[in-house]
């Protein structure tokens, strides 16, 4: 990738503490959490793809979300972990522009994913007798893939502006991976460019999925209201309180990251914020 800054080969990672027992500690914690995430969504999907009664639209999304958070973990936690365990807390400048680019696309598309999953919860309360006619193989390929392709696509264009900034021969990054702010806060030059680029990921990744979903909930509410029984309200809700729960989680998360006023800012506290999204999350 072309750069404007030809010195900085490479980044140094602080991480969350110099301690060496406190490292040990995140080490165990980071690696029990990691591979509960990589058992867990492997064997959803192996399921998922196995057994015949769950070849619906529904779970073909969550397998697609398993999938996602899969590797989305996976850009991450490695490399958090060599950085607890090792004196060594460098990465490479390409390193870290890939870090960047596969979890941003990972994590925008899984953005929305949970947007298309929302409206997938949505035909399913609506039209429990017509769902799957509602929601053909076909058009869940395509949400599918629209959702990938989207994440991929707006991604590029982020790494793209980001990687082309001088960031003026500093190179420690006071952070446990490759993120934007931390980045940002590094590069030097105009700072009405780093806003409008905070502007468009905001925008098209977080803000637009975010009111999708929540026009689906309030369909959904609608529907619910219509229900009688109170039998179909507690499916219903069943339904949808984990990915509720998930929204909640991973976009309360980023919205606290990128949205609070730069003044605000404190890397301690955000530190501990996108654990959640990155690590906690996706198990």
């Amino acid at each position: 990738m072309e750069r404007s800054n030809h010195t900085v080969t490479e980044f140094i990672l602080l991480g969350f503490t110099a301690d060496p027992v406190v490292q040990l500690v995140l080490f165990v914690v980071f690696l029990g959490v990691y591979s509960v995430t990589v058992v867990g969504n492997t064997t959803l999907m192996v399921l998922i793809c196995n057994d015949s009664r769950l070849h619906t639209p529904m779970y073909f999304f969550i397998g697609n979300l398993s999938f996602l958070d899969l590797w989305y973990s996976s850009v991450y936690t490695p490399k958090i972990l060599v950085t607890c365990i090792s004196k060594d807390k460098s990465i490479s400048f390409a390193g870290c522009v890939a870090q960047f680019f596969f979890s941003g696309g990972l994590g925008y598309s899984e953005c929305y994913l949970l947007a298309v999953m929302a409206y997938d919860h949505y035909m399913a309360i609506s039209k429990p007798l017509i769902y799957s006619q509602a929601m053909p193989i076909r058009l869940c390929a395509f949400l599918v893939a629209a959702s990938y392709l989207g994440g991929i696509i707006n991604c590029s264009i982020i790494t793209k502006r980001l990687f082309t900034m001088n960031f003026c021969n500093e190179n420690v990054i006071d952070d446990f991976f490759c993120d934007f702010l931390p980045l940002v806060k590094l590069a030097c030059g105009r700072k009405d460019d780093y806003q409008a680029l905070m502007y468009f990921l905001l925008a098209s990744n977080v803000i637009t999925p975010a009111v999708l979903i929540l026009a689906s909930y309030l369909f959904i509410i609608a529907t619910i209201l219509k229900i009688r029984s109170t039998q179909g309200h507690l499916k219903a809700f069943s339904t949808c309180s984990s990915h509720l729960l998930s929204v909640t989680l991973y976009y309360g998360s980023i919205l606290y990251i990128y949205s609070h006023p730069r003044s605000s800012y404190s890397l301690d506290t955000d530190k501990i914020v996108s654990t959640f999204y990155t690590v906690v999350f996706p198990c």
